[in-house]
């Protein structure tokens, strides 16, 4: 800075340049009105574009007032966005030289040099918004007109100035260059006047929902510099209840389809530009290329915020320098006093703008990610997904992807505090000189001993995450399988397992939060020592005078030293996760994929064939010589049916996904003509309604939706729903039988109404040799039909099989009407569904069954016998059962089963069908509802899964007072309060202390800077022990809430665990019971330490100036008002958020386990297009809560600079008897801090509230109704009970939950 400084002097001073221009603006060209001259025709364009700028901001504001009509989005490209930096960076040389000039150059105030800089920064600054503001068309003129006519005029004038002296300053030649830039973007914007603007993202929008956009993007200047756009949500959260039916969508260039298809490009052109070598780091640097330009205005806020910050000291330098100043001179102190609003103001904007900024880069990352995470599960090979469980790729979103939200934020975070430390550091030398060298010493120290004592912290919080992983772990494996759990009784032992594995957990949690409060005392320690030894250096080495503007310029300075040391580490801890992520999620996009030549696609009309397969080799693990299918030759005419048999691991499946493309291929050639549908094995049922199930993505069809769920015999089951085929799946189906999901899925492959079906067993039958070792099913008849349990139905329906081999053997029973009137809502009507659906419904479809089902074999056109891998015959049922060998040995064993059966027939058909007929007339409803009529059948009732329960509007301090009582913490929490008062007390005390003691002539330098540090050092004692305290508090809420959300949950009904979906419970026992473990005690911490300090420094700035104790007053009034303002929305945008997030995840795992039937309904598409909804949603509410955030952040720091600048200004007008030095430095050093302390206090208050929502959402949990207790100490049995086993069952009615 010197040198540039000295170049400057030398070019103002010595150049005919100027001509006397550096000489003070109204005493330039000393004084004579000269037009030939330099300095005059300088003066005239800095007079030109001052009005420029004033119409400029002019129309900005009258436009953002009136609002007649919708801003016209202006275009930011690379071009602009360069040019517009440009500026800024010569705008940052001039403020920075105008701020030098006044501050430090002797005699600077004599001489309005500085003036002239300030204004050229403040015109160059504009120059840089005019470039990147939306702005509308007159607008857009006007600012073309100022760039033309500034280029054109300083052009002419440095053309004269080469004419004449033959020579330019170097100074002059960048922001020469930068006209010219300036000139050709106006030029630009005239060739654009006559076009309409259309958005980016328009032709990749493919649906548009009829819902307002945020309007962020359409804002003029001053609403988006003040987040005024967001007014009207907030407007409408304080008049009532927020619900997601009021949340405007994102806007267009946020979406996240624009986002993915951006980082799409990126990623191909840099695997085309890279090849197979080079794939490492692909997702940063895709990352990097879409989103370098927008960081780097972020970067540029972040070096102004940085110099605001870094400034600060030396202003208070400044202040306490006037006020030893003999004689008054308001006209510096005016000057300084705007110097302190110029900071002040570029300190608040620059961050809010970067805070907000650089989240939105964050979030539009974020969704890019989960996008390209969840396209790429989409086109996984089968490879792949064996190497990336569901769980991963949940993972993968989840957590890896989510991270990227606060990316951008940690990155800027780290690399400006590096440059905030060691500008702090040059500021330190400057002021106090050598004397400073000793203070590094300590500095390093404690910097070094944080490196240590976080690698212990990162220590305890892996083993941490590590137990907690096993205590979710088993958490969900408990949860899904509570019913076993709870049949058996073995409640008691699970619970202990988990109160275990909670008690690892707790032990890892107690350590690291037991050794936080050294870290905290090491963290305020360190200031007390370094200055200190900094005082000492100043007295040893006489560098410095041991006086007000030494002592607290020192203080500020550490002070603004102490936010890069405490910050650093953990946001490298967080960049080496961002990094890990970012490897993880590169390694997954890296993966196989499923080729495109796997299968060759013709439309139906093109041939009479359906399937053909031509010398086909097929292998699941390429790698391995033996493949799956060999010698695969297959040729399936249109309107076959086909037939698939063989023993189990012949082969049946892969040769249906050999026809899907779903496994390699080796050799050979696979087509299908026309479209497939596809019936897997195990069901795969979406979470939604049985109509959305069916219809799955089609329009809906009366008609053709009726004949397909009378055709898998689902119309009784709708009948029988309350809700009929609007009925709710809840998750997992955990309310459907097996048999209902397989008739579900068999449906909706019928509404497909494609041209090739595949069913691959959907029935779920094993094999003839597996049944002719089964046991009685006559019997086993019988008991179901005396014992007229749910349970036993339940047992039999997984018997299917073995029922239809006892049916084929008793002819007297009309075996279809048999079935519907004993079960008519259970499994075992899929024995017939292979004659009804795919003989009748699928007429004159290709089909191809791959079943164990024998006895359905005759009415097939051909049969395909399979082993080991090979189709080893092919033929009708009449030929193969001629040629022999295997498939007659299918049909023996199938035959031998039968045989041991039917010995067993008896002749008890009658009463079991007088039975089966009483308990059909229990099943159904009086009304009965026709077949038509259920297609269209209402809600009647209430639905099994609800949606997830929220409380609404603003509870109070409730949660908090729960939260303290539950864990029985009131005596910490007064203790807290208590250490808290006493460390502020302290700390202004020894702040006292220098302000006074600096003012006596006798005291030594040795008692000075003892008491202080005796003073300081007995307050960061006070320090350690609040948060010991809070440490206490919160691992008691932390074991008071977790044991009583164990015990509730084990107790709870098996009606609760039906209803209620598991990854309900699981983010209660995970993210929730995570805010309680560390995030709430905290808060809770940092609350009480914001309003002590806060009230502490409102009454060190009163003692000095009590007059700032009104606007002090009449601004906590209105913070207080604006924060419930802003909470009533907040608090609602929290809990919507917290509901968004899991749909994402849980839509992700149900893709995942169903990808295969996704393909083969080419519904690819349409599930994309369901994602990119769900991410849209969860961003809209993560970019609202940021932006509302900054709104109210914004609004504190407006208020508080206003009493900051108040303080100021009364302390300049203070008398000079009465405005100590000491006095001065003290009101200064606590006004300079009251508006991060208000921030620190409001941010965190209003995080509590937010957290304390989580509370909230575990107490629903401790308080479900629970069942009767297992033991009656006063009604036990005797001893000897049971004499003797036996179950007696009198009227009992049993229903079930729909």
């Amino acid at each position: 800075m010197a040198s540039f400084r000295t170049l400057l002097v030398r070019k103002y001073a010595n150049s005919k340049y100027c001509d006397g221009y550096a000489e003070g603006f109204p005493l330039i060209c000393e004084g004579k009105l000269d037009f030939g001259s330099f300095c005059i025709q300088r003066t005239i364009i800095d007079f030109i574009n001052l009005v420029f700028l004033f119409v400029f901001y002019l129309l900005l504001y009258v436009r953002s007032v009136i609002k007649q009509q919708r801003s016209v989005v202006n275009r930011r490209d690379r071009i602009s966005i360069v040019v517009s930096i440009c500026c800024a960076l010569i705008s940052v040389l001039y403020l920075s030289v105008g701020l030098w000039n006044l501050i430090a150059r002797n005699g600077g105030f004599h001489s309005l040099s500085w003036l002239i800089e300030l204004i050229r920064g403040l015109i160059w600054i504009s120059l840089s918004v005019s470039l990147l503001v939306h702005t509308s068309q007159p607008v857009k003129i006007l600012i073309s007109v100022w760039w033309v006519s500034f280029t054109l005029l300083v052009s002419i004038l440095h053309i004269e100035v080469l004419y004449r002296t033959h020579r330019i300053e170097i100074f002059d030649i960048f922001p020469w260059l930068v006209n010219i830039l300036l000139l050709f973007s106006a030029f630009r914007n005239f060739i654009d006047l006559d076009r309409k603007h259309e958005s980016l993202s328009e032709s990749l929008l493919e649906e548009k929902e009829e819902k307002d956009q945020i309007e962020v993007c359409e804002a003029n200047f001053f609403s988006k510099l003040s987040f005024s756009w967001i007014n009207p949500l907030l407007s409408r959260g304080y008049l009532r209840p927020l619900a997601l039916e009021d949340i405007p969508s994102i806007s267009a260039e946020d979406e996240s389809n624009l986002a993915y298809q951006k980082f799409a490009n990126a990623w191909e052109s840099l695997i085309i530009e890279g090849g197979s070598s080079d794939r490492n780091n692909l997702v940063l640097r895709a990352i990097t290329k879409i989103y370098f330009m927008e960081n780097m205005i972020i970067a540029v806020c972040a070096v102004l915020r940085t110099i605001a910050v870094a400034a600060l000291p030396l202003l208070l330098y400044a202040f306490v320098n006037y006020s030893n100043q003999g004689e008054e001179n308001l006209q510096k102190g005016i000057v300084l006093l705007g110097c302190l609003v110029v900071s002040k103001v570029v300190e608040s904007l620059s961050q809010r703008y970067w805070y907000f900024s650089s989240r939105r880069s964050g979030m539009r990352m974020r969704s890019a990610l989960m996008v390209a995470v969840y396209q790429k599960q989409l086109k996984l090979s089968s490879s792949g997904r064996q190497r990336h469980s569901t769980g991963d790729i949940v993972n993968y979103i989840a957590v890896d992807a989510y991270r990227m939200g606060e990316f951008p934020w940690w990155f800027h975070s780290t690399w400006s505090l590096v440059l905030q430390l060691f500008m702090s550091i040059g500021v330190l030398f400057s002021v106090v000189g050598f004397g400073a060298i000793l203070g590094t010493v300590p500095l390093a120290i404690c910097g070094f001993l944080n490196t240590p004592f976080a690698k212990i912290i990162q220590k305890c919080q892996s083993e941490f995450m590590i137990s907690q992983d096993e205590r979710l772990r088993a958490i969900s494996e408990i949860l899904n399988n509570m019913k076993i759990i709870k049949l058996q009784s073995w409640e008691e032992k699970f619970k202990s397992s988990i109160e275990s594995l909670r008690g690892n957990e707790f032990k890892w949690l107690s350590k690291q939060q037991f050794l936080r409060p050294y870290g905290t005392f090491l963290y305020w320690i360190s200031p007390t020592i370094v200055s200190s030894i900094v005082f000492l250096g100043c007295a040893l080495f006489g560098s410095a005078p041991m006086n007000a503007g030494t002592v607290f310029t020192v203080l500020a300075t550490l002070r603004s030293m102490s936010e890069p040391v405490r910050m650093l580490p953990e946001a490298l801890s967080i960049l080496i996760q961002v990094k890990v992520s970012f490897d993880r999620i590169n390694t997954f996009l890296l993966d196989d994929e499923l080729r495109n030549d796997e299968v060759r696609r013709f439309p139906l009309q093109s041939s009479d064939k359906s399937v053909t397969v031509e010398a086909g080799n097929f292998s699941w693990v390429p790698e391995i010589a033996s493949p799956t299918l060999r010698n695969v030759e297959l040729e399936i005419k249109r309107g076959q049916k086909i037939a698939v048999c063989g023993p189990v691991g012949a082969g049946k499946s892969s040769i249906l996904y050999a026809m899907l493309g779903e496994i390699p291929k080796l050799s050979g050639t696979v087509s299908v003509f026309g479209s497939i549908a596809y019936v897997s094995q195990v069901s795969w049922i979406q979470n939604g309604t049985i109509r959305n199930n069916i219809l799955y993505g089609n329009p809906m069809d009366a008609d053709k939706y009726d004949k397909a769920i009378k055709a898998c015999a689902l119309d009784k089951d709708i009948n029988c729903f309350d809700h009929g085929d609007l009925t709710e799946i809840g998750q997992r189906a955990i309310n459907m039988s097996g048999g209902q999901k397989q008739r579900i899925q068999l449906a909706r492959a019928v509404y497909d109404d494609a041209d090739v079906y595949l069913l691959d067993d959907p029935f779920s039958a094993v094999d003839a040799h597996t049944a002719s070792v089964l046991f009685n099913v006559r019997k086993l008849l019988h008991l179901v039909l005396a014992l007229e349990l749910s349970q036993s139905l339940l047992f039999l329906s997984h018997c299917s099989v073995m029922l239809s081999l006892f049916l084929q053997f008793n002819p007297p029973y009309n075996h279809h009407l048999y079935f519907h009137s004993l079960l008519p809502t259970t499994e075992s009507v899929l024995v017939f569904l292979p004659i009804d659906c795919v003989m009748t419904a699928l007429e004159k479809k290709t089909v191809i069954l791959v079943t164990h089902q024998v006895e359905f074999l005759s009415q097939v056109d051909r049969i395909l016998v399979m082993d080991g891998g090979q189709i080893t015959q092919s033929g009708s049922y009449e030929e193969l059962l001629m040629a022999g060998t295997a498939f007659e040995q299918l049909v023996n064993a199938h035959r031998d089963s039968i045989t041991a059966l039917g010995t067993l027939n008896d002749d008890g058909g009658g009463e079991s069908q007088e039975t089966a007929a009483e308990m059909s007339n229990r099943c159904y409803p009086t009304k009965q509802i026709s077949e038509g009529e259920s297609s269209v059948k209402g809600p009647s009732g209430i639905q099994l899964t609800q949606d997830e329960e929220i409380e609404i509007g603003d509870v109070g301090w409730k949660p908090f007072m729960d939260y303290v009582s539950i864990s029985k913490g009131f005596l910490y929490l007064s203790l807290i309060i208590l250490a808290q008062s006493m460390f502020s007390v302290l700390r202004v005390a020894s702040s006292y202390w220098l302000a006074f003691a600096i003012q006596i002539p006798n005291i030594t330098s040795s008692m000075l800077i003892g008491v202080y540090s005796g003073i300081a050092t007995l307050s960061a004692v006070f320090v350690f022990f609040r948060s010991h305290y809070g440490a206490h508090l919160g691992l008691k809420a932390s074991k008071a809430f977790s044991s009583g959300l164990i015990n509730s949950i084990f107790r709870a009904p098996m009606f609760f665990f039906d209803s209620t979906p598991v990854g309900r419970i699981l983010t209660r026992a995970s993210s929730d019971m995570s805010i309680l473990d560390f995030d709430i005690p905290f808060s809770i911490v940092f609350v009480a330490a914001g309003a002590t300090d806060f009230i502490a420094t409102i009454g060190a700035m009163a003692f000095i100036t009590w007059q700032v104790l009104i606007v002090a007053v009449l601004a906590m009034v209105a913070v207080n008002y604006i924060q419930r303002y802003y909470m009533s929305s907040a608090r609602e945008l929290i809990r919507i958020n917290g509901t968004t997030k899991a749909p994402v995840m849980n839509y992700a795992a149900e893709t995942s386990l169903g990808v295969v039937t996704i393909r083969a309904f080419n519904m690819v598409d349409r599930f994309f297009r369901n994602n990119l909804k769900l991410v849209n949603t969860d961003a809209t509410l993560f970019f609202l809560s940021n932006a509302a955030m900054e709104w109210l952040v914004l609004r504190i720091e407006t208020l508080q600079n206003l009493t900051v600048f108040t303080a100021a200004f009364f302390v300049l007008l203070l008398p000079k008897n009465q405005a100590r030095p000491g006095l001065v430095g003290l009101s200064l050093s606590y006004a300079l801090s009251l508006t991060s302390t208000q921030i620190f206090a409001s941010r965190w208050y209003c995080n509590l509230l937010n957290y304390l929502i989580s509370v909230e959402r575990i107490k629903q949990f401790m308080n479900i109704p629970e069942e009767p207790p297992a033991i009656i100490e006063d009604n036990r049995p005797p001893s000897s009970w049971p004499y003797k086993g036996r179950i007696e069952l009198q009227e009992l009615k049993v229903n079930k939950r729909i």
